[in-house]
């Protein structure tokens, strides 16, 4: 079985794809793609040409949004995602890119395989081209999805190409800050990376094991 997981940083890469330990029977393939949904779609659209995985995974960090009961060092198995910065006119309605859903739903096998541990939470992950979200756009955006838990800069992207390809696909995040002013959020962003990030690396391995156990039985 072969997994494709995408990271958007070398710093993300270093401190979590690196960590993740050899898995019998799964060959993983990890790519660093860059920041932001462009480049996420070229890493990810490559890899399926070149490699054809089986599954993909969305990893690294994202922002809980305001009001999301997600703190820094949480995990969240995205169980659909979204656009928030996407307008292609009213008849779609914003988020919406044309003849594409309003949500890219996650594998069900493998969001199960991600939340069977007990300790990730699961709901929407919203996803745009922002790093830092200032109240002003956390409303804008809370007022399209208002259940959003979270947000990061590629995971819909990938998830549009997985869709494309037929690859089941789910993001799994770590929570690197939350949205509250921007410079809490950037305080919160900086610290994040002096963090221990082992309990991430094995929520990921630990998901990658269960879904081997399910499709070897």
């Amino acid at each position: 079985m072969k997994i494709g997981i995408l990271a958007a940083m070398d710093c993300e890469a270093a401190k979590m794809l690196e960590a993740l330990p050899e898995i019998e029977n799964v060959k993983l393939l990890t790519v660093t793609s860059g920041m932001g949904k462009v480049n996420a779609a070229m890493a990810a659209t490559e890899m399926i040409l070149r490699e054809s995985p089986d599954y993909m995974i969305s990893a690294g960090c994202a922002g809980a949004m305001e009001g999301s009961p997600l703190r820094q060092g949480d995990i969240i198995a995205a169980e659909k995602v979204a656009f928030h910065d996407v307008w292609c006119g009213g008849e779609v309605g914003a988020g919406v890119m044309q003849g594409q859903p309003r949500f890219f739903e996650a594998n069900p096998v493998m969001l199960a395989a991600a939340v069977s541990s007990g300790e990730v939470c699961s709901g929407l992950l919203v996803c745009g081209d922002q790093f830092y979200i200032g109240p002003e756009e956390e409303h804008r955006i809370l007022s399209l999805y208002p259940d959003a838990l979270a947000a990061d800069m590629e995971s819909a992207a990938i998830a549009q190409v997985c869709r494309r390809f037929g690859i089941p696909f789910l993001s799994l995040r770590v929570i690197s800050d939350v949205h509250t002013s921007a410079e809490a959020q950037k305080d919160s962003y900086r610290n994040f990376w002096d963090r221990d990030l082992s309990h991430y690396v094995n929520i990921l391995s630990e998901t990658i094991e269960v879904l081997n156990g399910y499709f070897s039985e």
